[in-house]
């Protein structure tokens, strides 16, 4: 994981069969960009891991946790086959890559495919067209993605040099959750129980949870540095339920790149990423010569919600310290530490100017959060253990997402009826004070509707969306990822939007794919709707998208091939 770019470059070269190396020409005429294309082949596999003194069997690619990490170029062509050899559902979900023409390769089940069932394969083509930087791919189904990940790196066009000072080396850092108990039946227990779900066994980086857990002194990810070279630590939070801080003890980080963007450069003592986020920090080995602990955290800005406290631990060591000497200590903030998080989104901003949408065709009003429903269950301890024994939901303009038989996309396209609405509400049915006067007597006016609805955005509108957290349950940060598209994030704030005071940053606000809707507060969004299909925005914390925290926006076809969804693949996976 270490290696630079350019070495990088010339082993996949090398290792690359001459046959695999041409670019399809034939693709290149119909797709976008397409310079070389890279093969990879995956398979979804079992493997047999001992961690926090016990063994279980978890599901990986290639036998490998954190999985493959994809090595690419801008512009180049990905195509991966993926193989399922476990009896789990699978499909693979591309994070930030936005599927410009290809949205059948996206990968969140029963919204743009079927899942890839046992024993079947599918194949995933696109064009990372004008992307570069930290990105990573997950499972996109059930509760898979908390051993089913891996990193995305994209770099520069030959002889583009990065806009920061070149790294001696490159690392990534993928911070997870780890269960004890077998993730797919974990969902089903929590969704049939009602009721919250159990905290994580452990946080991890790179698959290892560190010296703070049982039986895990040796299960420790390192880094040796040299002293007084800078490191690239391409950070990815692919944590399944929880948000967590990042630091390293008596360094500075520099943020230089988020959600695949160059941003301006902001150093700090330690960052926050929401699951699904991305950050590339530069740090400098400038500290005396010894053992430093790169820490992870929790950020739970939720109300009375269970959650993992010990932090796991890796090692930034110098070349040259004692091989058994204590680490020094990563402070990291308090766990509700909200300010914490606001001083880091303050200093991102876009690397230049950029062209935010100034007119908006299209405005959206969402609110954000969770619900309690009336118990409907004839055996209440079982299946209502929500807050007044209710159940748990959660929802976006107090619907909440239920997921089809068949993908919305293949129903749109083949305009099969049935499967989808195209009314969700640009708006929450009713005003109140979101923040603080929330109806919150649960269950008895908590109620979400349920719904597989849809909203409809004409090709090339200027979309505008506002998010609003809500103090239903409890308000709570919530990272909202929206599939297909980043966004310029323009404004957020505590309390309720107001556009009468609403500060907004047209000007060089940062470019993301997945927003933290403040704790008790609102993010504003824009971007053009220019990429027709069937997208997903939802929170990516799985328990909530789980309870339905999520809806779809369709983007139609504009005129022209260059504007149009392109036939579904053949080896599409039916349902």
């Amino acid at each position: 994981m270490a290696n630079t770019a350019t070495f990088l470059f010339i082993c996949l070269s090398l290792s690359m069969p001459s046959y695999l190396q041409v670019s399809l020409h034939a693709m290149a005429q119909e797709w976008p960009g397409g310079r070389s294309t890279r093969f990879y082949d995956f398979k979804v596999q079992t493997l047999r891991v001992t961690k926090l003194c016990n063994t279980k069997e978890i599901v990986t690619i290639n036998k490998m946790f954190p999985g493959p990490v994809v090595y690419a170029q801008e512009d180049d062509r990905i195509i991966v086959k993926v193989t399922n050899e476990t009896p789990y559902n699978a499909t693979i979900h591309w994070h930030g890559v936005r599927q410009r023409l290809s949205c059948w390769f996206d990968g969140p089940s029963y919204i743009t495919q079927c899942p890839i069932q046992a024993g079947q394969t599918f194949t995933y083509e696109f064009t990372l067209v004008k992307q570069k930087g930290t990105f990573f791919w997950h499972a996109h189904v059930s509760w898979l993605r908390a051993t089913v990940y891996g990193a995305i790196v994209v770099y520069p066009k030959t002889g583009v040099p990065y806009p920061f000072r070149y790294p001696y080396q490159e690392h990534i850092v993928i911070l997870g959750e780890y269960w004890l108990r077998d993730v797919v039946q974990l969902e089903r227990q929590v969704l049939a129980s009602g009721g919250p779900a159990p905290p994580a066994d452990a946080f991890t980086i790179n698959g290892h949870p560190g010296p703070n857990y049982n039986c895990s002194s040796n299960d420790v990810y390192k880094i040796d540095v040299v002293p007084g070279k800078t490191y690239l630590l391409r950070l990815i939070n692919a944590g399944l339920n929880m948000e967590n801080f990042f630091a390293i003890a008596n360094h500075k980080l520099t943020i230089v790149e988020a959600d695949a963007e160059y941003t301006k450069p902001f150093t700090t003592d330690r960052v926050m990423l929401g699951p699904g986020q991305t950050m590339s920090v530069l740090v400098t080995a400038d500290q005396p010569i010894g053992k430093y602990s790169m820490a992870i955290g929790p950020y739970m800005s939720a109300q009375n919600v269970a959650f993992q406290n010990i932090s796991a631990v890796a090692y930034f060591q110098y070349l040259g310290a004692v091989p058994n000497s204590l680490s020094l200590p990563a402070k990291l903030p308090s766990f509700n530490d909200n300010l914490a998080v606001q001083t880091v989104m303050d200093g991102l901003r876009s690397l230049s100017p950029v062209n935010v949408p100034k007119e908006i065709d299209t405005s959206l009003f969402v609110t954000v959060g969770l619900n309690v429903n009336k118990c409907r269950s004839k055996t209440p301890q079982q299946n209502c253990q929500g807050t007044n024994n209710g159940t748990m939901a959660a929802s976006m303009n107090n619907i909440s997402f239920v997921k089809p038989t068949i993908s919305i996309l293949e129903a749109y396209y083949k305009k099969i009826g049935g499967h989808f609405t195209e009314d969700f509400p640009g708006a929450p049915l009713r005003f109140y004070d979101f923040v603080n006067g929330a109806p919150n007597s649960a269950p008895n006016n908590t109620q979400a509707i349920n719904g597989t609805r849809t909203k409809v955005l004409e090709f090339g509108s200027r979309v505008q969306l506002i998010f609003q957290d809500t103090g239903t349950v409890s308000t709570e940060n919530h990272p909202i990822h929206l599939h297909g598209y980043s966004f310029y994030v323009v404004g957020y704030g505590t309390g309720n939007f107001n556009p009468q005071t609403a500060n907004f940053n047209l000007v060089d606000p940062p470019y993301m794919n997945t927003i933290g809707v403040p704790v008790g507060g609102w993010a504003a969004i824009r971007f053009v709707a220019d990429n027709p299909g069937v997208w997903f925005m939802h929170c990516h914390l799985d328990l909530h998208q789980s309870w339905g925290l999520g809806a779809v926006l369709i983007v139609e076809n504009g005129k022209g091939e260059m504007e149009t969804l392109p036939h579904p693949p053949a080896d599409l996976p039916r349902c």
